[in-house]
């Protein structure tokens, strides 16, 4: 098979560690070297100048859960990474038993059998995190909010028939208070804010119920 890149490493990527596996094709023939690095940042780093100063141009390593993510971080904008789901390379035949994962990805990324998966840039993927963890942070509120309005209704306190959130200034006020050991109606019929003070009279009665 022809060579594409004469200088590339593949990586086995797991949480504590990273197996390298670097290929350099040199006179017709294919020389590897196969490493092990810590995961912590400073060993990344000191992977990434380990491959830099072998004249490394292409890298692949498998989307491993989450553990990717910090390596092609330091290794981005350095190398051409080609980021592979396992599924694809698993189905390329020719695989030796005694071969481990990082060379044989290294082995087909010289050979150009490689596909690599769509990585958005940089920016897009913070962008990304931040908007998933204010949906899941949402999510959570919500879920929360429908607790505490069960809660509510199990204990026949219809503060979610006049407050169209019981989690408001008012309702959080009117909680807080029966937490507290408020029973009064009238008390906390009072404590309401703005226009929740013209239910006052259904306030009470709600309470009551």
């Amino acid at each position: 098979m022809d060579v594409i890149y004469p200088r590339c490493a593949g990586l086995d990527v797991h949480q504590k560690s990273v197996m390298v596996c670097l290929r350099i094709w040199t006179d017709g023939k294919s020389r590897k070297t196969v490493r092990r690095f810590g995961t912590m940042t400073h060993d990344l780093v000191a992977m990434a100048e380990w491959l830099g100063g072998e004249g490394v141009t292409h890298v692949a390593m498998e989307s491993t859960g989450v553990f990717w993510k910090p390596i092609y971080n330091i290794l981005e904008g350095r190398f051409e990474i080609l980021l592979c789901n396992a599924r694809d390379v698993k189905q390329v035949p020719g695989r030796k038993t005694d071969v481990t994962d990082c060379e044989w990805l290294a082995q087909l990324l010289q050979h150009g059998l490689l596909r690599g998966s769509f990585v958005p840039a940089r920016e897009l993927r913070q962008l990304r995190d931040l908007t998933r963890g204010r949906a899941q942070l949402v999510g959570e509120r919500t879920r929360t909010a429908n607790r505490i309005h069960k809660v509510l209704e199990d204990a026949n306190i219809k503060l979610g028939a006049v407050a169209t959130d019981v989690l408001g200034v008012s309702g959080r006020r009117m909680i807080q208070a029966m937490v507290a050991g408020e029973t009064d109606a009238n008390v906390l019929a009072e404590l309401a804010q703005k226009q929740l003070r013209a239910k006052i009279p259904e306030r009470i009665q709600t309470t009551m119920a």
